[in-house]
């Protein structure tokens, strides 16, 4: 039921709503027990259409001398044949309904009438509510005949024309009420059908979104503990071997390891206070772009290794996540160099903007690395990178240089996001 027909008046009234709730009852207890409402059937069209027949002294001549009364016991065995296949109704519809036709048949080819005809129009709307549809032809076909029966007994009075239009006319109501309540049905089907779909597609697309931020979690969580962890150990092992030659160079590797500590602690601290769902105004900072490349190049030279970092075309105009993403690349790719080239290598790290797309090359001079330690194999990292590109339509390239080092080459897609004038 959509929701303009909820908010009719007609379904709000107190007798609408009791007599819903009634049904939905009833339906739920002929899904337990279906026989209970097959028997309460048989006997309420045995009570309202058999008694009265049986009743002694009552006239069972419906006009005049035209319908002479059965006897007793032939009255009963024709009641028993019109009313007792409504048990089986629903179960076997067409099998139901050629008994009763055939029964209702052979009583009017006695010239006889009974109250308990009324069974073959509810076997025909049973047959139309519940069986197949292809059957329905031989249903009118039988119904056809069998209205004939009448139509010829009553000519004797009347015109054939006039019961056959009555007869035709009920069957057809028979009919087109078993359709209606089957399309209704269907219907009613299909839409639960469609919300038992619709919760499930929720319940993936929770999932799916549930691991779709487990994972940029876990991506940001590398990007900023792998790269300082990194420039930490690095500084370490720096200054623990300088502090007995120099403990200028000592003292200054551990100023450097605390600055670069804290910088981690702030970016946890910041993306911890995003992810946190009760949080008292927590203290968020913005995201680093490619300003902040710079600064992440100078705690890299701290380190060691010799960073040389350029720009080409208006790189500070591009849209902050791709600004995010060109810095964690940058980021991700200047750790590796500092673990797997040493402090001894030299960077070369380039942002340019050419034909919509922003071009990210970093190449470091480190030494031919041992296949094991290649950091081809897609760790980490490497996915990391690939994941963030892919956001932008970009591509990421990775390679060792001819004489030694590693290459990184990365293409974002601008189009998308900004347009370059």
């Amino acid at each position: 039921m959509t929701s303009s027909s909820l908010s009719d008046p007609l379904w709000q009234n107190h007798l609408v709503v009791r007599f819903g709730r009634t049904g939905a009852r009833l339906r739920q207890t002929d899904s337990r027990r279906p026989w209970v409402l097959d028997t309460l059937v048989v006997l309420l069209v045995f009570v309202v259409f058999c008694l009265p027949d049986l009743v002694p002294g009552q006239d069972h001549r419906e006009v005049g001398e035209l319908f002479p009364a059965l006897p007793f016991g032939s009255m009963l065995a024709f009641q028993a044949g019109l009313v007792l296949p409504l048990f089986f109704r629903r179960r076997a519809p067409f099998a139901a309904f050629v008994v009763i036709a055939s029964v209702f048949a052979l009583q009017w080819l006695q010239g006889s009438f009974l109250r308990a005809d009324i069974a073959l129009l509810v076997a025909l709307y049973s047959l139309t509510l519940h069986g197949r549809l292809q059957r329905l032809l031989w249903a009118g076909a039988i119904m056809v005949a069998v209205l004939t029966v009448i139509a010829v007994r009553i000519s004797k009075v009347t015109t054939v024309g006039e019961p056959l239009f009555f007869l035709f006319a009920a069957a057809t109501a028979a009919v087109a009420l078993g359709l209606v309540v089957r399309i209704r049905r269907a219907q009613v089907a299909g839409l639960r059908d469609r919300a038992a779909q619709l919760e499930i597609e929720r319940d993936q697309r929770s999932q799916l979104a549930a691991a779709e931020e487990r994972a940029r979690v876990a991506r940001e969580m590398h990007d900023i503990v792998g790269h300082n962890l990194s420039v930490m150990i690095t500084l370490a092992d720096g200054g623990a071997y300088a502090a007995g030659v120099s403990p200028a160079r000592g003292a200054e590797a551990l100023q450097l390891i605390g600055e670069t500590g804290r910088q981690a602690m702030s970016e946890l601290r910041r993306m911890l206070g995003a992810l946190r769902e009760h949080s008292d105004a927590p203290q968020l900072s913005p995201q680093p772009g490619v300003a902040d490349i710079d600064s992440l190049c100078g705690r890299i030279r701290a380190a060691g290794p010799g960073v040389v970092y350029r720009t080409t075309g208006d790189v500070d105009a591009l849209d902050r996540g791709v600004q995010l993403a060109a810095y964690r690349i940058v980021q991700e790719a200047l750790t590796n160099s500092l673990k797997h080239a040493g402090p001894e290598t030299a960077t070369q790290v380039s942002l340019a903007v050419v034909d919509h797309q922003l071009r990210v090359h970093i190449e470091d001079t480190g030494p031919p690395l041992p296949l094991a330690a290649h950091p081809s194999e897609d760790g980490h990292g490497l996915i990391g990178m690939k994941e963030r590109a892919a956001l932008y339509g970009g591509t990421v390239t990775a390679g060792p240089r001819p004489g030694g080092g590693w290459t990184i080459h990365t293409d974002l897609d601008l189009t998308p996001a900004v347009g370059v004038s």
